[in-house]
């Protein structure tokens, strides 16, 4: 989950005009981001593996 503030940070850097489908792939991939951000804080990670079948998922 993303704080209010990390989000606000994240969409001042958003063009001044945006589609709901394009916001829609940011706000996504921006979830994804945060989640991964945390897991590596954690020092909880993934294996390669199943790094390259999540990246082949975010860019279907």
């Amino acid at each position: 989950m993303i704080t209010k503030e990390r989000l606000q940070q994240h969409i001042s850097k958003f063009p001044d005009q945006i589609s709901i489908d394009e916001l829609i792939e940011k706000l996504i991939f921006i979830d994804k981001l945060e989640k991964r951000i945390k897991l590596s804080e954690a020092n909880t990670s993934i294996s390669e593996e199943e790094l390259e079948i999540e990246m082949k998922q975010w860019f279907k």
